[in-house]
């Protein structure tokens, strides 16, 4: 199983999702792109949160916590796709993009390219606030416009019953709905919430 962890913009949980996501599966996890945060990535904070999990080494790590392209240019790098690789693994790998589908990892190309090139299905993660239905929409039909499967849509907090309705009904039938309930991120919280996490179809 492999599975790529995208969301509906920045600051919508995806590190604390993936986390959940690697113990339940007991995966692997990649980190593509790092920006900022050099002294505690994501990769390390998911190690601190899970049990015995594998982070494999990010292919770009910039020091600007900034979008990957403005990251990369202030280090006169050139962010190229054909740099990424996927790991080799005989175990599930859960793999965390940059903020969302549309972040520059260069003039030229985007998240949503990268998962293209991957071709590997993606899990969308939802937080509830003021615009997360259109953006969650327009998440979703760019996904189904490059033709990439949307296995999961992780609904992470708490969402008004509105908000959730609209939402679930314009995703596709065969996608899977994880809810994900407020947490503090810490091992002792992913391990138990992943221990009771639950996998729903429509």
């Amino acid at each position: 199983m492999k599975l790529f962890i995208t969301g509906i913009g920045t600051e919508i949980g995806k590190t604390v999702c993936s986390a959940i996501l690697v113990q339940y599966f007991k995966a692997d996890y990649w980190k593509p792109v790092q920006s900022g945060d050099l002294h505690y990535t994501d990769s390390k904070k998911i190690e601190d949160w899970t049990e015995n999990t594998i982070g494999h080494p990010e292919t770009y790590r910039l020091q600007l916590a900034a979008s990957p392209h403005q990251s990369a240019r202030a280090e006169n790098i050139d962010i190229n796709l054909d740099a990424f690789q996927l790991p080799e693994t005989q175990n599930s790998l859960i793999i965390e993009g940059a903020g969302g589908l549309m972040v520059p990892l260069s003039d030229h190309s985007f998240m949503i390219d990268l998962i293209e090139k991957l071709r590997i299905p993606t899990a969308l993660v939802v937080r509830n606030y003021l615009g997360c239905i259109n953006h969650t929409l327009l998440s979703v039909m760019a996904l189904q416009q490059r033709k990439i499967k949307l296995e999961y849509l992780i609904l992470n907090g708490e969402f008004p019953e509105d908000t959730e309705r609209v939402i679930c009904s314009f995703i596709e039938k065969d996608t899977k709905i994880i809810r994900i309930p407020e947490i503090s991120p810490d091992k002792e919280n992913i391990i138990a919430t992943a221990k009771q996490l639950t996998i729903t179809k429509l």
